[in-house]
């Protein structure tokens, strides 16, 4: 198949073209699509380039618009009059090959966007009847995700990069809710109409999911994405909006600060620190125990745990509360296997190299001072 990309340097023709490059390549055999050759046309190219682009190719994605001009009147020259450009091309090369076409869902409303999107969708489908191209118009939600430019029509984008750089942002309403779609969604679902299976609503296009969500809302999950690098609690990954926000944001961190510290409980035994928590699934830290040291000699009623030493040699030892049989597990870094810590086990986990041992130890719940479930006792 070969593609015509327009608008391929904007945030969804980016996203699709290097997708497009993947399945080319064979870096993505996922999809059921053969990717033959990528025509790129954006304002860096020539009305001509478009022309011989039209001539070759057999499939066009037509992102190419205008959202943002400094002249009312550009909105139409860049959502219509490129359009009918496009058509002239096509009529020109008998080329009847698909069409796919962003639109918005802005449309039917009283401004130019909206205005000039309609009379682009309009003058292709009366094209189409005419010249025989297969049209899919997409009407897309808000959409988000990395590579869209900010401060300029994405509020996610704007409040991603913003707050990521630790810029204030503003919030006009709280309430305002926002029909949102996600670039990777918008993309599969233009390979999937191109694989013959495209998402219909009524008489246009769209993607699926949409999250309908306020300002307010999404203020909140990504202030909770900011302040995870400080209270290393991990947002919930389970709901496929704060999962998707959790993506676009950390795409718009400075490029200084892709890293951050973690606080390092140090003693003359090693160190202990915590990696990440969550409300849902407790806690990961990092144990390192110097050569001959014992760590542990305590028991959980209901807090249970799992250790994996990734390096070193060490014995994990347990003592059932009221016993006496002591019993062991030899753990090393050169055979990796995860240890469960059971509850009413005294435990505890001794080095018995030469070298420092590093342990990945996880508990079921986060640590809360205030109610530890640790009791101290010699195994």
């Amino acid at each position: 198949m070969k593609i015509l990309i327009t608008g391929s340097n904007g945030f969804i023709g980016k996203n699709i073209t290097e997708t497009l490059k993947n399945i080319k390549e064979q870096k993505d055999t996922t999809k059921n699509i053969f990717v033959e050759k990528l025509f790129l046309f954006d304002l860096n190219n020539s009305l001509n380039d478009l022309d011989l682009f039209i001539k070759e190719c057999d499939f066009i994605i037509n992102l190419a618009g205008i959202n943002r001009p400094k002249n009312t009147k550009d909105f139409y020259v860049g959502n219509k009059d490129f359009i009918k450009i496009l058509c002239t091309y096509l009529e020109k090369h008998h080329n009847q090959c698909p069409i796919i076409v962003s639109s918005s869902i802005q449309v039917g409303e009283n401004n130019d966007y909206a205005k000039s999107k309609k009379e682009g969708e309009d003058y292709l489908l009366k094209f189409s009847k005419h010249n025989g191209n297969p049209v899919y118009i997409y009407r897309f939600a808000n959409l988000f995700g990395k590579w869209c430019k900010p401060n300029y029509n994405s509020v996610i984008a704007t409040w991603c990069y913003n707050i990521a750089h630790h810029l204030d942002i503003e919030i006009s309403d709280p309430n305002i809710v926002l029909p949102l779609c996600y670039i990777d969604d918008v993309v599969n679902e233009i390979i999937s109409c191109m694989e013959g299976h495209p998402y219909q609503c009524g008489n246009y296009y769209t993607v699926h999911p949409i999250y309908e969500t306020s300002l307010g809302q999404i203020f909140q999950i990504l202030q909770s994405i900011k302040h995870s690098r400080e209270n290393l609690l991990l947002v919930n990954q389970a709901d496929e909006l704060t999962k998707k926000l959790y993506s676009t944001y950390l795409s718009y961190l400075p490029k200084s600060e892709f890293n951050y510290p973690l606080k390092m409980n140090i003693d003359n035994r090693g160190s202990f620190t915590e990696f990440l928590r969550t409300k849902e699934n407790g806690q990961i830290s990092i144990n390192i125990s110097n050569p001959g040291i014992t760590k542990g000699n305590h028991w959980h009623h209901t807090k249970n745990e799992k250790f994996l030493v990734v390096s070193g040699t060490g014995v994990i030892r347990f003592r059932k509360i009221g016993d006496e049989e002591i019993f062991e597990y030899k753990v090393s870094g050169d055979k990796l296997e995860v240890i469960d810590i059971p509850v009413g086990y005294t435990h505890s986990i001794e080095n018995i190299g030469d070298t420092d041992m590093v342990t990945v130890m996880w508990a079921s719940e986060v640590f809360d001072s205030d109610k530890p479930d640790t009791y101290f006792e010699e195994v």
